[in-house]
């Protein structure tokens, strides 16, 4: 079995985040990192060379695979700002209805700028995708 990819690194956080091109972006950047501490309780770490995660668990699937993986977390991509909702959206229509102007992949939330979305529904989502995380894998996260 090949070696899962992203994984978490003692990379700064910080000094990734000033070597984020775009100015919007960085601040952007910057302000979720304070929302996800926040709404999570746990402090910014970087996974791979890209993404910014909150908190992680152990996950085992029945092919035997398993491995540990951010609960959320965030990447100030050069299109958008990548989100990682790991419940998924389809749980998720009405608050997708408020949210604003933004995009989805199976568990990514596509944004191109903070002031594109309501925050509070933001927060929502994320809070309910954590609290799905824990309880799907409530010994390893």
């Amino acid at each position: 079995m090949s070696a899962i990819k992203t994984q978490a690194t003692q990379a700064s956080v910080e000094d990734f985040i000033q070597g984020v091109e775009s100015e919007q972006k960085r601040e952007d950047a910057k302000s979720l990192v304070t929302l996800f501490e926040k709404l999570t309780g746990e402090k910014a770490v970087m996974w791979g060379p890209s993404i910014i995660g909150f908190g992680q668990y152990h996950y085992k699937y029945d092919s035997g695979r398993e491995g540990d993986f951010l609960i959320t977390g965030f990447s100030p991509r050069k299109t958008a700002l990548t989100l990682y909702i790991m419940a998924g959206f389809s749980k998720y229509e009405e608050q997708l209805q408020k949210l604003g102007k933004f995009k989805t992949g199976k568990s990514c939330l596509y944004i191109k700028k903070l002031a594109d979305i309501d925050q509070e529904v933001l927060s929502e989502m994320i809070l309910d995708s954590v609290k799905f995380i824990k309880e799907r894998y409530p010994d390893n996260a």
